[in-house]
């Protein structure tokens, strides 16, 4: 299968999975702390990779190991917690959107910190789906309006805390560049594995001294966030990012952030299974977003 279909393949499997981990995060803040759900997240996931993945890591040469413990940080260690505590004060749905602002970091920083080159058809993609997405935001704050009746959104919106979520989006800015710049010579399943060698210590620390062990055998709420977080880890990080990954090494930088933009269609209808109600407004504001997935990546 040639990479010109395959990568659509992945962006629309990672769009899926990705789409549903912040309801399985929401799911998982129940019983378990941000905290919690951050490091037993990294744990997890760790344990996943080191079992299927471990002889990749002799791909890892010498001139690769800092690029990857880099790599790992900003991109598996710190978001896991930053979403978490994110998602304590604003809605998933709003996390999700929130997070579609990857591909405009991820030319960012490739232009400014990679000297990565990007065409103007990349950067109109980009805008355009970034104006849907704040399109999407507009609607879901209409129905928050009509919802309320003119109360004040303050305490449903917090902008402090969304700036968490778009701290997260400059780590996946950066990771996204370097794999492509530096890593894209060595298997992504190689890549992945080699991330959470750095990150699997520091996530088991802090895990225990966040009371997990000392409550997770005597607290039925506890145990069923973390069958949420397990299926999190596993499917939403482990598989994930290997795709992902791949995904990278196969398109460009910005073909592979464009996952962020159709993410939020897929949380959007987690939202109506649950229960949430959604405009037609918000509908367009998806098929905007589209259009600028396949701006962005179309041949010249």
């Amino acid at each position: 299968m040639g990479n010109i279909r395959l990568k659509w393949i992945y962006l629309i499997l990672l769009s899926i999975i990705w789409g549903s981990s912040f309801i399985l995060i929401k799911k998982g803040l129940v019983g378990l702390t941000d905290y919690q759900l951050g490091s037993l997240r990294i744990v997890l996931t760790s344990i996943v990779l080191f079992s299927v993945g471990f002889r990749s890591i002799r791909e890892i040469k010498k001139k690769h190991w800092v690029w990857v413990a880099i790599s790992g940080f900003v991109s598996s260690f710190f978001p896991p917690f930053l979403f978490a505590m994110a998602q304590n004060h604003i809605d998933s749905g709003v996390t999700s959107i929130l997070n579609s602002i990857t591909p405009l970091n991820t030319v960012l920083v490739g232009a400014l910190l990679f000297a990565i080159g990007v065409t103007k058809r990349q950067l109109l993609g980009v805008i355009i789906g970034f104006f849907g997405t704040l399109l999407l935001i507009y609607g879901g704050l209409n129905l928050e309006n009509m919802g309320k009746a003119g109360e004040s959104l303050s305490g449903e919106f917090n902008y402090w805390y969304s700036g968490l979520v778009l701290l997260a989006t400059i780590g996946y800015a950066l990771n996204v560049n370097i794999i492509k710049k530096y890593l894209n010579d060595i298997s992504a399943l190689a890549v992945t594995t080699g991330n959470f060698i750095f990150v699997f210590i520091p996530g088991l620390v802090i895990l225990y001294f966040s009371g997990f062990f000392e409550s997770i055998l005597s607290s039925i709420e506890m145990q069923i966030s973390a069958g949420y977080v397990l299926i999190l880890s596993v499917i939403g990080t482990a598989l994930a990012k290997v795709v992902f990954n791949r995904m990278v090494q196969i398109s460009s930088p910005v073909f592979a952030s464009s996952v962020t933009y159709t993410m939020p269609i897929v949380a959007v209808a987690w939202g109506v299974f649950d229960g949430e109600t959604f405009s037609f407004l918000q509908v367009i504001a998806a098929g905007i977003i589209l259009a600028g997935v396949y701006m962005s990546n179309k041949r010249q």
